[in-house]
């Protein structure tokens, strides 16, 4: 069997507390967007397997979240059988895309289908909160408000079809510690529901927490967001904690940097 695993943008993101348990308490709003991997997972008689296509993926194939999504399936079903696994990794990683979440919420879902174990979301979303924060977003897959660590999920009326999008990851690694070090975490001034009930407030009051400080570290994020704006976007930000920037327009716009180095993406929602 095989899916197409989406990445996803945020729509504003707040930290609004650090928890006893070292995680962080947040709220953003989270929108699935038309960028693809592909997983396929087959029955495997001999032994299970792992191979993988496109974007080189680092780390032990026993680390990644699709293996442990297999294995926390398998703890509770040990009757499962070995799986052949092959992913083509089209999505940038580590760039607050959501790609590797979106692959282990994906598993998840085909290995309920591929065994006939007849999980309903509900139960799915809780495996895949075991796995990671952004996890269970990709279970529904639809927009949503997360709170808690990013598991707490609410519906949130958002509409962006026929809206452009242009995406650009400029290839900075930005580590969770570093995002996490420049950010003060606070209670959001203003209602985040009520904000994404209007365009023409996103601009001034749609804020992603970590901006400030990776913008003041690597300059030339900030300049990409700039360029959105220049180019027309009615909305841009980083998302996640970067480095990915994406911008929304009403209009099909022009890419508006041209780096062979820049992963581009560009899509009408």
């Amino acid at each position: 069997m095989i899916c197409f695993p989406n990445a996803k943008i945020n729509l504003g993101l707040h930290i609004t507390s650090k928890r006893n348990d070292g995680f962080h308490e947040i709220e953003t709003c989270m929108v699935p967007i038309p960028l693809f991997d592909a997983l396929e997972i087959i029955i495997e008689p001999k032994k299970s397997t792992w191979t993988s296509s496109g974007l080189s993926i680092p780390g032990d194939p026993k680390d990644n979240l699709i293996a442990k999504a297999y294995q926390l399936l398998k703890k509770d079903f040990p009757n499962l059988p070995n799986i052949a696994i092959h992913l083509h990794k089209n999505i940038p990683m580590g760039a607050g895309l959501g790609g590797g979440s979106a692959d282990a919420a994906f598993a998840l879902n085909l290995m309920n289908n591929l065994f006939d174990l007849i999980l309903d979301d509900f139960f799915l979303e809780e495996y895949a909160a075991k796995l990671g924060s952004d996890c269970p977003f990709f279970i529904e897959n639809t927009p949503k408000i997360a709170t808690g660590r990013g598991e707490i999920l609410n519906e949130v009326n958002i509409d962006l079809k026929g809206t452009h999008l242009v995406l650009i990851n400029p290839g900075i690694h930005i580590g969770t510690k570093e995002a996490y070090a420049g950010v003060t975490p606070k209670k959001p001034e203003k209602d985040l529901s009520e904000i994404l009930k209007d365009k023409k407030r996103w601009k001034e009051e749609l804020k992603n927490d970590f901006e400030p400080s990776i913008f003041s570290n690597h300059p030339e994020i900030k300049q990409i967001k700039d360029s959105f704006y220049e180019a027309g976007a009615y909305y841009a930000a980083m998302s996640g904690s970067g480095s990915t920037v994406f911008g929304l327009f009403d209009h099909e716009p022009e890419i508006m940097i041209r780096k062979d180095s820049y992963f581009q993406f560009v899509a009408t929602l």
